[in-house]
């Protein structure tokens, strides 16, 4: 063994037990993983909702989660299936049925594993909702969270720092991000960091390659790394829709590096392009996902109703009006010559519990009505002067407006609520309650470690620390730029858990800024400290990741502010 290579055997030997450690730790987290009811281990609204399309695919052969989220308790109280992320809309059978509001690729691939599951064993979710799911978990969250730790270890590898530089890496990406607490529940944003890691490594891996002396003229890697980086870099996009800024940069670094990668690049990102498409329209039949599927949908007509008679008064709903005279609206709608052109048509409006059926009209009286043909429509009313009335008829586009949806404005609670200031969301997702900084505050080593990525070092990773830059960023401008009823900090969690995908990409780009202030005794303390505060935070969090964070659990237990709520 060469002289050089000691230090390095026994760094990674200390890396390897970095990795086991952590593993260890989340498997027995799991283990012991319950609700707060303690007749699950689901851990919030988030993960059941996943659950509940696992559970439907496997033992209903559907997407539909009715029977699911319909199962009650022993004790017939509750509903311990039921979820707060779900929305409603026709199926394919043209009847209302509710269906979780998450991406459908993944809860599809995570049924593959339950469904096996469920035949070697003969154990059912619905009759063993603690045991099955902490045994889906271990087989699910432990490979994906080895796969970003071993990847990691590799990454760090590869950068030209210090010793103490790239264990103290290690170990913050074993013990010191807020990745780790997620890996003890079901959930997108361990897998799509697993998948950023994979890609990162490959592109680090193969411009290694080609900048050795020996090999570097003539190394033209074969298809494979190309198509598992396109793969990888798209599998995070289909679980963390921000990264597609990221996947265009990745597309880009490996083009720029090699030319024949773009086919092979492209065509793995397809396949995943087809599973993420493909199974939405199976499941919603419509390319579109939940998430697009919130608003008033297209304008479909507009018409004026003079009246001999003031018309009865119009009482003002939240997203709509209350139509209070059915007899007016049939006889009004009657004239319309759309009617006449369709095969059904449901006219719904807003009522106390939702929006509900309030008409139903055919194309004429020997055409009866067919339940599974009907298009469902919005009808706004609105009083033009003393005795116009101006109607509006929409296409029903709203899924998450059904009768007791948490999703509408009056229903909303604590942090779901959202921020209507953008300062102050800015403020509270990096330095305050959610804050990266403040939650994990070796994030800063972030800035200077990208500023001299940018200077200094080869080519390739100058240019993927200038694309680590500006999709960070993209990202920070996408949240901050959202919806009051998006900048939620992302709902009850222990962090801004939108930004977790980024971790491996920020672990690269502080290494060799460690390096460089581990190079003083002040400078190794510091990174130490805030090495530390991180841990601490995980620590808090180790639980379940659906709770506040402990900084705003703490303001909450000086009485700073009411106690938060939510999903």
């Amino acid at each position: 063994m060469r002289k050089y290579e000691i230090p390095r055997q026994e760094r990674r030997r200390t890396q390897w037990i970095f990795i086991v450690a952590v593993l260890a730790l989340v498997a027995g987290r799991i283990s012991v993983l319950t609700s707060r009811e303690g007749d699950t281990a689901f851990g919030s609204a988030n993960d059941r909702s996943r659950w509940c399309t696992i559970i439907a695919l496997v033992e209903y052969g559907t997407y539909q989660i009715d029977d699911v989220i319909a199962i009650p308790s022993d004790d017939g109280r509750r509903r311990p299936f039921d979820t707060i992320d779900k929305v409603r809309h026709v199926g394919w059978d043209g009847q209302l049925h509710y269906y979780s509001s998450k991406p459908t690729l993944l809860p599809t691939m995570l049924a593959g594993a339950y469904f096996v599951v469920h035949r070697v064993t003969g154990l059912s979710m619905i009759d063993h909702p603690i045991y099955v799911p902490r045994l889906m978990l271990l087989l699910i969250n432990l490979p994906v969270f080895a796969i970003l730790l071993i990847t990691m270890m590799l990454t760090i590898e590869m950068v030209g720092a210090s010793d103490f530089a790239r264990r103290l890496t290690m170990a913050a990406t074993c013990f010191g991000t807020m990745l780790t607490p997620f890996a003890v529940s079901l959930n997108n944003h361990l897998i799509a960091a697993a998948a950023t890691s994979v890609t990162l490594m490959i592109y680090l891996a193969v411009s290694e390659k080609r900048r050795d002396d020996f090999s570097g003229p003539s190394y033209h890697p074969r298809l494979w790394p190309w198509a598992i980086a396109g793969g990888s870099a798209a599998f995070a996009v289909a679980n963390e829709l921000p990264s597609l800024s990221m996947f265009c940069l990745w597309a880009a670094l490996f083009v720029r590096m090699e030319r024949r990668s773009l086919l092979p690049f492209m065509g793995a990102a397809g396949v995943v392009a087809l599973g993420v498409f493909g199974t939405n329209l199976v499941a919603h039949g419509t390319w579109s996902t939940p998430y697009a599927h919130r608003s008033v949908g297209e304008t479909l007509l507009r018409w004026t109703v003079e009246h001999a008679v003031p018309p009865p008064p119009v009482a003002v709903g939240q997203d709509g009006v209350m139509l209070d005279s059915e007899s007016v609206l049939a006889s009004d709608l009657n004239s319309i010559d759309l009617l006449r052109k369709t095969t059904g048509i449901e006219i719904r409006s807003l009522a106390d519990g939702g929006y509900e059926l309030r008409a139903k009209f055919a194309r004429d009286d020997d055409n009866p009505i067919d339940q599974t043909r009907f298009t469902q429509l919005r009808l706004d009313r609105s009083v033009i002067g003393d005795t116009t009335t101006q109607y509006t008829l929409a296409r029903w586009n709203d899924w998450y407006d059904y009768p007791r949806s948490y999703w509408r404005e009056t229903q909303r609670r604590g942090v779901d609520q959202g921020e209507s200031s953008r300062i102050r969301y800015l403020f509270h997702t990096t330095f305050g309650y959610y804050g990266l900084f403040s939650l994990t505050p070796i994030w800063i080593l972030i800035f200077p470690g990208l500023i001299l990525g940018c200077q200094h070092g080869p080519i390739e990773t100058r240019r993927l620390m200038a694309s680590i830059a500006l999709c960070s960023a993209v990202v920070v401008a996408f949240y901050l730029l959202r919806p009051e009823i998006d900048r939620n900090y992302g709902g009850v969690s222990v962090c801004l858990r939108w930004m977790l995908w980024l971790a491996p990409l920020w672990l690269f780009s502080i290494v060799d800024e460690i390096s460089d202030l581990a190079d003083s005794a002040i400078g190794r303390w510091l990174t130490m400290g805030l090495f530390a505060i991180g841990v601490f935070s995980v620590a808090t969090s180790l639980e379940t990741p659906w709770q506040s964070p402990w900084i705003l659990r703490f303001a909450e237990f000086l009485g700073w502010l009411a106690e938060s709520t939510g999903s």
